[in-house]
């Protein structure tokens, strides 16, 4: 049996921690959509303000599942 899975791309940041930005992202991903199974973080980056990390930034990929229609 397979199933379909839907990927949406999400940007999110962190003044905390690159893991608290996956979470944020989840958290905001799962206000659209239902099903939420996975997170692959593709890129972390951080905004620098005299020599300190300000905000921690990732780009993820969040997969859903899709509920069949009847």
């Amino acid at each position: 049996m397979s199933k379909v899975v839907k990927v949406i791309e999400v940007l999110a940041q962190s003044e905390k921690s690159w893991e608290d930005a996956a979470a944020s992202a989840v958290k905001a991903a799962s206000k659209s959509v239902d099903n939420v199974k996975s997170i692959n973080i593709v890129n972390m980056s951080a905004k620098v303000e005299g020599s300190k990390i300000v905000k921690y930034r990732i780009n993820a990929k969040i997969s859903f599942l899709i509920k069949k229609q009847k």
